[in-house]
């Protein structure tokens, strides 16, 4: 390190100061004035934070576009910026951690960090096991009854809010007794109900219900009581994971995906209470039962280590950012902008969801003019950098989805080409 610093710019300059041709004192206290100010300069510019939409702008200039994706979704690019230092030699391991083995030390850390990150965020009480699992959301369409039911006569209750709730169900049907306490289908699922109209079976198992339809735009705002003898409330939160607080005390089981808002495909995490694990029926493949998870540290098998990895490095994110109170303000500042929008624009875009339980990550709409108007906004959007915006492809029209790494000067580069289009084809 001696030898570098004797070579440094400053040390030269300083070498160059002391020969004997050195200025008068005047010229040398001038110098130094100059080279001060200059230093402090840099000083400044080293430390100064650049503004949010600088950074947001900057950002842009970096990646291209405002990915709209409803899943696998846009990652914070810091996070991404991490990974990628960190894919070759992994904290020195010498090792990527896509490589190194998921019982070493390494990894071992890795997954108990994720995982402790994750409690702190959502406040997960010690009543309840954590695990990262593999099938994404749907494999827990059978995982829950299997879990959660003694054998196919015993009955479970369901919210059908959207169409992943409606495969839950179907699903939960060849595991379980499952029935349908109340459905959207016939308002085209842009409603939930009132608690009171849920027609719950005391004796069912448990309540299902998908607190976030990707599909439709539908979110749960408050979550219906149980009303089952054991006081089971399971949630399917794929697309709205850690994007709000949530009491998960109030939980039997909380199951998400990750690729939505946490973290890549490959992952599924969820959160059960630990009395409900160890009773599944004896059909239950071992990979779908809670227990074998949770007996081994979600390390029975391989489990998808970079996947797991990238989860624990966007919790580090959020809980830089003040944790999920106050992410879920930055979500509804967002979506805000973006309804507001849809709703100012005279009929010109139309959000068929109800006002009370519009989804602040999914927002779907259509355009008046009609399909071949949309193919057009899609189209004309992604020229100006903000891609995947066509809507489900059972439903049509126009998704933007705005989950927490979507950054406010996306939504609102969105709303500025939102009117501008609305003001060339009225």
């Amino acid at each position: 390190m001696a030898a570098a610093a004797a070579t440094t710019p400053h040390s030269l300059l300083l070498q160059r100061a002391a020969t004997p041709a050195a200025p008068p004192r005047a010229a040398i206290a001038a110098s130094s004035l100059r080279l001060s100010a200059r230093a402090a300069r840099i000083s400044c510019a080293a430390v100064a934070a650049p503004s949010p939409a600088a950074a947001a702008a900057a950002d842009e200039a970096e990646r291209g576009v405002y990915n709209f994706a409803a899943g696998p979704a846009t990652l914070p690019l810091s996070v991404l910026k991490r990974a990628q230092a960190e894919l070759v030699d992994y904290h020195g391991s010498g090792m990527s951690i896509m490589e190194m083995s998921h019982r070493g030390k390494e990894f071992d850390a890795a997954i108990k960090k994720a995982e402790a990150d994750l409690r702190a965020l959502l406040a997960v009480p010690d009543t309840h096991a954590v695990l990262f699992l593999q099938g994404g959301a749907t494999t827990q369409f059978a995982a829950v009854p299997l879990n959660l039911c003694a054998g196919p006569t015993d009955p479970a209750d369901f919210v059908v809010s959207g169409s992943w709730s409606d495969k839950a169900f179907k699903e939960a049907k060849k595991f379980s007794a499952a029935s349908v306490a109340w459905s959207g289908k016939d308002g085209k699922y842009t409603a939930l109900p009132p608690f009171d109209a849920i027609k719950q079976n005391p004796e069912a198992r448990f309540l299902h219900i998908c607190s976030n339809e990707t599909i439709h735009g539908v979110e749960f705002k408050d979550y219906p009581e149980p009303r089952n003898k054991s006081g089971i409330l399971v949630a399917d939160m794929s697309s709205n994971f850690c994007s709000k607080p949530v009491d998960v005390s109030r939980f039997g089981v909380i199951y998400a995906g990750a690729q939505k808002n946490v973290g890549p495909s490959g992952v599924t995490i969820a959160i059960v209470r630990k009395d409900l694990i160890g009773a599944a029926q004896p059909i239950t493949p071992v990979m779908l039962d809670f227990k074998t998870h949770a007996d081994n540290a979600s390390l029975y098998n391989t489990p998808p280590c970079f996947a797991i990895y990238i989860c624990g490095l966007v919790f580090e994110d959020l809980l830089a950012q003040g944790g999920l109170a106050e992410v879920e303000k930055k979500n509804a500042h967002k979506a805000g902008i973006l309804y507001d929008t849809i709703d100012a624009s005279g009929g010109y875009y139309i959000c068929p969801v109800d006002k009370s339980v519009r989804s602040h990550m999914n927002v779907p709409f259509t355009l008046a003019k009609g399909p071949d108007f949309e193919k057009q906004f899609i189209a004309e959007a992604a020229k100006e950098g903000m891609v995947q915006l066509k809507g489900h492809r059972s439903v049509g029209g126009v998704r933007a989805s705005i989950y927490n790494a979507m950054p406010l000067a996306g939504v609102e580069k969105l709303v500025a080409f939102m009117k501008d289009f609305q003001a060339r084809n009225p």
